[in-house]
């Protein structure tokens, strides 16, 4: 008998996507609710207390981004979009809206699966998180949230305080797409949503401390035209 992996809320009106997205998550051990509609998706998020939710935003009685703010209002359920819609701005919306992460149509089960997971396995880290140390891995580099402090193979690492802060931002949600307005407000505050050329400087100047190739980074990842992504990281 297949391991039970979770339980999730679908909200798609495509029957053929339903279909396929359905099958292969069956096939993975999850439970899957389906849901033809903005309103029917949102019941069935209330009443089947899902692991995840997997979000169409071309819903035909309700934006899905107003979905988004519904469940977000009383739930911190994992949402992982799924959409048409290639615009950055649409992403962004959603990502600022609350969704986790955004993958376009068309796209490959074995992508879907894999953020699914990784949003699962985040979403079991924050609910565990009263009972952590606080601390964080990321390959040579250790931050203590608590201490304050940050240091490479136990050398210590110097980072301004707006550095620090927006570390501080991606650290805590590590695993999720953080949006350039969410990570500017964290280090600059709201009036300085629009200064996206700050949040590149001061993001290459972490991967220059961070990471051990700027060039090629494992642990802050862009998600261009987005915002950025903290993968690779290991609580202690």
């Amino acid at each position: 008998m297949q391991e039970h992996a979770g339980n999730i809320v679908f909200i798609e009106d495509d029957p053929h996507i339903r279909k396929l997205v359905k099958g292969a998550l069956e096939q993975e051990g999850f439970i899957v609710h389906e849901a033809t509609s903005a309103r029917a998706g949102i019941v069935e998020a209330g009443t089947r207390k899902p692991d995840l939710v997997i979000l169409d935003l071309g819903l035909p009685d309700m934006d899905g981004k107003a979905v988004i703010t519904e469940l977000r209002s009383w739930s911190s359920v994992p949402i992982v979009i799924l959409s048409a819609r290639t615009q950055e701005s649409e992403k962004v919306e959603a990502l600022d809206a609350g969704a986790d992460d955004y993958l376009v149509k068309p796209f490959g089960m074995p992508e879907l699966l894999a953020r699914m997971r990784a949003q699962l396995r985040r979403h079991a880290r924050g609910a565990a998180r009263d009972g952590s140390t606080g601390r964080y891995r990321l390959g040579e580099v250790l931050v203590d949230l608590p201490a304050r402090s940050v240091s490479r193979n136990g050398e210590p690492l110097h980072l301004t305080q707006i550095e620090y802060r927006l570390l501080s931002t991606l650290l805590r949600d590590a695993g999720r797409v953080i949006t350039h307005r969410q990570l500017l407000v964290a280090g600059w505050g709201p009036s300085h949503v629009d200064d996206h050329h700050y949040l590149r400087i001061y993001m290459q100047r972490l991967r220059q401390k961070l990471e051990r190739d700027a060039t090629q980074p494992v642990h802050i990842v862009t998600e261009i035209g987005v915002g950025y992504r903290l993968a690779e990281v290991a609580g202690e």
